[in-house]
């Protein structure tokens, strides 16, 4: 009984970047914004969405960079800019870009957040380098609480008698 439970624990650690995506915020929106929008939109969106960073495309829908809520305080607030004037292009953040591939653990996405004190990763497919996503650090944290919390729930299980076959339904 005891070994089944491990299994549900061990399966748990190996949540990857897609996994994390599918239960995203970001899941369930269009995280992408072209680089000649202006400045509004993105912040109307962030807004809107309760999120802190979109996709920049090109005039082809090609993920170029991202834009953040960090991006626009620095670039544009802070310098009290028109943000309708103002376009995506000129304060957003091209190239390199901090990637997380759909299969990268839990583990390495935070060391490549914390590495580059960033809050957000593109999420690409590795086989055919298209972007289909965008994870949050918010994202992260939120599947290692459940993590432990489902740990936590086993371990307490087993110490009362109920095993780790049954759990705490």
């Amino acid at each position: 009984m005891l070994r089944r439970g491990l299994c549900t624990v061990n399966s748990m650690i190996k949540t990857s970047a897609l996994n994390v995506f599918e239960k995203s915020c970001y899941h369930k929106i269009d995280f992408k914004i072209n680089e000649d929008a202006p400045v509004k939109d993105a912040v109307t969106r962030f807004t809107a969405f309760n999120i802190g960073c979109l996709a920049v495309t090109d005039k082809n829908d090609k993920v170029v960079g991202v834009c953040s809520e960090r991006d626009f305080i620095s670039k544009v607030a802070s310098c009290e800019k028109d943000m309708k004037e103002i376009k995506i292009k000129e304060i957003c953040t091209y190239t390199p870009i901090i990637i997380a591939k759909k299969d990268d653990s839990l583990e390495t996405c935070m060391n490549k957040m914390m590495f580059k004190d960033i809050r957000h990763l593109l999420v690409v497919d590795d086989k055919n380098e298209e972007f289909i996503g965008m994870i949050s650090i918010k994202d992260l944290i939120k599947e290692i609480m459940k993590k432990n919390h489902d740990v936590v729930t086993r371990l307490s299980d087993f110490k009362i008698g109920k095993g780790a076959y049954f759990g705490s339904e």
